[in-house]
């Protein structure tokens, strides 16, 4: 196993993480056992935003006994309520769900203390004048956080958190899906670029700014959303039209500047293998960027990039959201509970569509966006 310095943090963590969300659908005892498969291979950060108690408790049993083993990513307003999960500001209910979450680790620290989920602005600045933010900052001064993270899947939030000097590291959602755009709105030229060389060549400038910034600043990134769902094995679901394998995506997400760690959600032992495998990959099969390169011109029609091309919504959707939570949603049997409570949490919904197709007009990729609002609407009931 290769290790990283997650930024100015100055941790060495594995470039293979653990992130912990299928571990809800296990008991303790397989909980244990994938915990100790990945320690073997020296997997060393583990992420845990869930705030389901019994999850927490598993967990702790995973790591009892090898605690300063592993880097523990903690969220800060992830919360248990009536038997779901529930984002929280309060500062009440996020101190009591920390407590369950450092007993249910029988841990006394938490080495990346996450400010949970900020992907809309109006939060972002109630987050920055608040009791909540003071609470954070005190975790870290009474040293039961080492360090103080962010979770983000909006690149400008990112942005800001790095530049107001909030976060040592974050966990943002990193893949080809989400980060990589074409460099002219003429569909015929979308593929005529090869990025063999590994450029930034082609990825939304925003993100490619983040990316950059967070290099300059020291700010590290861990990654989430990296193998979108396994959207991106499928090549009728991915947007490119083409398959990628575990080891092309996870090499896609850890040669963008800043990354430290991939954190790959392990449901199974052979999934551990698996990523693992990517350690002592081939050249040849870690090469992402010929499959994009030759993936057919037309795979981007119909399909949500989520460029932001669509704003301005008269309504004031966030048409670009709405389209990547119904995607995240539609690529499991089942809407996991945190992209429910994402959605929900939004200002505005899909039924708040007008239907006015204005967005329609504006989209280089022809998205029937009006239809997909009516959809998600639907999904999300």
């Amino acid at each position: 196993m290769r290790y990283r310095r997650l930024g100015k943090t100055g941790i060495e963590v594995s470039e293979i993480g653990f992130g912990g969300e299928w571990l809800e659908r296990h008991t303790t005892d397989e909980c244990v056992e994938l915990i100790h498969r990945a320690k073997d291979y020296g997997i060393n950060i583990l992420d845990c935003w869930m705030s389901n108690p019994v999850v927490r408790r598993n967990i702790g049993e995973g790591i009892c006994g090898d605690r300063a083993h592993w880097h523990v990513q903690g969220h800060i307003g992830s919360t248990w309520k009536d038997g779901q999960y529930v984002r929280s500001r309060n500062v009440d209910e996020c101190k009591y769900a920390f407590e369950d979450l450092l007993n249910g680790l029988q841990t006394d620290y938490i080495d990346l203390g996450m400010i949970h989920y900020i992907d809309e602005q109006k939060e972002f600045d109630r987050v920055l004048d608040s009791d909540y933010l003071t609470y954070v900052y005190d975790l870290k001064r009474q040293g039961v956080i080492h360090h103080i993270g962010m979770s983000t899947h909006n690149p400008k939030i990112a942005i800001q958190a790095v530049e107001h000097d909030i976060v040592e590291m974050m966990l943002f959602s990193i893949n080809p899906a989400f980060d990589m755009l074409p460099a002219t709105e003429d569909l015929d030229e979308v593929f005529n670029e090869t990025y063999s060389d590994l450029s930034l060549n082609g990825i939304n400038k925003e993100r490619e700014y983040l990316y950059k910034l967070c290099e300059q600043k020291g700010v590290g990134l861990t990654v989430m959303k990296g193998f979108a769902g396994g959207r991106l094995f499928d090549a009728s679901q991915s947007p490119f039209g083409v398959a990628l394998t575990p080891v092309q995506c996870i090499h896609y997400a850890l040669t963008r500047p800043s990354v430290a760690s991939i954190m790959v959600g392990f449901d199974k032992l052979e999934h551990i293998d698996e990523a693992v495998s990517y350690e002592s990959a081939s050249t040849e099969e870690k090469d992402y960027a010929t499959v994009l390169a030759n993936a057919p011109r037309h795979s981007y029609v119909g399909q949500c990039t989520y460029c932001g091309h669509c704003a301005p919504c008269p309504k004031g959707i966030d048409i670009a959201m709405v389209n990547k939570l119904y995607d995240l949603a539609t690529m499991q049997t089942e809407v996991p509970e945190s992209i429910r409570q994402h959605y929900s949490d939004m200002a505005l919904h899909a039924d708040d569509c007008i239907a006015c197709h204005a967005c329609e007009s504006r989209c280089p990729f022809g998205v029937t966006i009006a239809e997909r609002m009516k959809k998600t609407a639907d999904l999300f009931k």
